[in-house]
């Protein structure tokens, strides 16, 4: 009797062992890894920024466009050439521009890019000339450039937040010109010529570097389109510009009776250091 109990007890054990291998096993939930977003360039950008630009190779070259006027060129009483350098600071300056980045992370980005730059850059150059018979004769010139603007092509490499880049293209700004020449004790202005503006067109190249502010960064709530639901980043850079307007020849007439007239041939180019920040928006 105990003996079937025993067996009976055994064999009621071993059924249950059995249905519970065949229920399945409470395990812990795999552990939920959010990707790391990668930072990409692509993307439409609007910003501002100011400069500092200076002339380093802009001359003036006046000629006679007779006997008597190119004999004063000559002799040394009207300039054959005369530098024009003037530096300063810009006033203000704005752009927007779209960049396509090709692989994510790091790799090549290729965009487009207009910016106008507030220059305000006023040069007035003095030249008294040969002794004619013994004070010389004063020639005053006048230049200054409003704006720059560029519309560029830009190819450059991304590590990362960092973008390295290269940039060329159409230079266009109004420029003012302006030539007096007055007698030789400086109190009859006696030629003159000018424009006041003129809307000018050339080119530019150059180069530069920007960095794309971390999301957790203080300076990144400065990043406004997130309240409009707009994912934004802040980006700063610096960038050097060469440019190249051109040249301009200014009729420069008589204005009481003395013989001839002059012709002066402005060259405008300098180059501009333009830094300042973006807002760079990936979208919705």
């Amino acid at each position: 009797m105990i003996r079937a109990l025993l067996l009976g007890s055994a064999a009621a054990l071993a059924t249950t062992a059995a249905l519970a291998a065949d229920l399945p096993r409470r395990e812990a939930p795999p552990i939920a890894f959010a990707p790391v977003p990668v930072f990409t360039w692509t993307g439409f950008y609007a910003g501002l920024h100011t400069g500092y630009a200076f002339t380093d190779n802009q001359n003036i070259r006046t000629s006679g466009n007779d006997l008597f006027t190119a004999g004063n060129v000559t002799a040394g009483r009207r300039p054959a050439s005369l530098k024009s350098e003037v530096d300063g600071f810009s006033k203000i300056g704005g752009g927007f521009g779209y960049n396509v980045q090709f692989t994510p992370g790091s790799g090549f980005v290729a965009g487009v890019a207009l910016d106008v730059t507030w220059l305000d850059l006023d040069k007035h150059t003095g030249f008294y000339g040969t002794p004619n018979p013994v004070v010389g004769n004063a020639s005053v010139y006048t230049q200054n450039i409003d704006f720059l603007g560029t519309v560029n092509g830009k190819l450059g490499y991304a590590f990362d937040r960092f973008l390295v880049y290269g940039t060329g293209g159409l230079a266009f700004g109004y420029v003012g010109y302006g030539a007096d020449f007055y007698n030789p004790n400086a109190t009859v202005l006696q030629y003159t010529g000018g424009a006041r503006k003129i809307f000018e067109t050339g080119y530019n190249y150059g180069g530069g570097i920007e960095y794309a502010i971390p999301a957790d960064s203080f300076l990144s709530t400065f990043a406004f389109g997130k309240w409009l639901g707009i994912k934004s980043d802040v980006t700063i850079k610096a960038e050097y510009i060469r440019y190249d307007l051109g040249n301009r020849n200014i009729f420069v007439g008589p204005v009481s009776t003395v013989p001839g007239s002059y012709t002066s041939r402005f060259s405008t180019e300098g180059s501009l250091i333009r830094a300042g920040f973006n807002y760079k928006f990936s979208g919705l």
